[in-house]
């Protein structure tokens, strides 16, 4: 596909996420009615009702590309292209009231997301990305006017990092031991991409389980902002990997390249959390 392709859609999919969340606003707040999965993740009558409009808009723009969904359509079979959808990231702050949740759906074309929008509703701030990333306000529910976004170079006084809010793990506490953090904050969902491609922090490591659709628009629009997104071993994370059931690795997310090599991503299992360095 060209820049000018890519870059329509990942203005469309803006578009269905900015109407996605506005479904989402009209539960946030309230008794939104919801149940656990079998691996005790929530999912509300908020989660379906935004990723059913998101694959009608998608069936009707795109028709024939297939759809990996967080809560429907992942027993199917995907050829080089396919949307990957999470509805609503962040459920569980979705459910308490809080504003860190957002939108993410993201086309992966050979294993890399090539055009992604990552809305959040309740901050009325939307991100896309093709071959640049760019940022707008959700104005009445669509996306307004943007403007291009880039990833901030590492500061000397040390790293912002952004850190999951419900999500804590001994093996992602030890990776950013070892790095020179100077001050960890907490925000929800993928927001976290958002803020790291509009300049606003550093990092965002993470090596508990997360799913494909909670990162690949993330990883498309840090991307494009001129950071990177990296796996164990320094390598980008390939999505469509059904035979895994589409589970991610330990990866980092971070706003200047450089800042990649001096990262080490342990699994979470069996490991000791070592003492902050004194200067952290």
């Amino acid at each position: 596909m060209t820049d000018g392709e890519t870059g329509r859609i990942a203005e469309a999919l803006a578009g269905i996420a900015c109407a996605a969340g506005a479904v989402l606003k009209r539960w946030h707040g309230g008794d939104c009615p919801h149940t656990l999965k079998l691996d005790g993740s929530p999912s509300s009558t908020a989660d379906i009702q935004a990723e059913a409009l998101i694959l009608e808009a998608l069936a009707a723009r795109y028709p024939g590309i297939p759809v990996v969904a967080e809560e429907s359509l992942r027993d199917q079979a995907l050829g080089d292209m396919f949307f990957l959808v999470d509805p609503l990231d962040g459920t569980r702050d979705f459910l308490a009231g809080t504003s860190d949740f957002t939108v993410n759906i993201a086309l992966v074309a050979n294993g890399r997301p090539v055009a992604a929008a990552l809305a959040a509703p309740a901050l009325d701030r939307v991100w896309l990305s093709a071959r640049t990333a760019s940022e707008a306000p959700i104005i009445a529910d669509r996306p307004g006017p943007g403007r291009r976004v880039r990833t901030r170079r590492a500061p000397e006084a040390g790293l912002l990092a952004l850190g999951s809010r419900r999500h804590g793990d001994l093996a992602t506490e030890a990776c950013l031991a070892a790095l020179p953090i100077m001050e960890v904050r907490k925000a929800g969902s993928a927001l976290k991409f958002g803020l790291i491609a509009s300049g606003e922090a550093d990092i965002y490591l993470r090596c508990g389980p997360t799913m494909e659709w909670d990162t690949a628009a993330g990883d498309a629009i840090v991307t494009a902002a001129g950071g990177c997104v990296v796996a164990s071993g320094g390598q980008t994370i390939r999505y469509g990997r059904a035979a895994e059931n589409y589970r991610n690795g330990p990866f980092a997310a971070v706003a200047d390249p450089a800042v990649a090599s001096i990262v080490t991503l342990i699994p979470p299992a069996g490991c000791a959390l070592p003492p902050r360095p004194a200067s952290h």
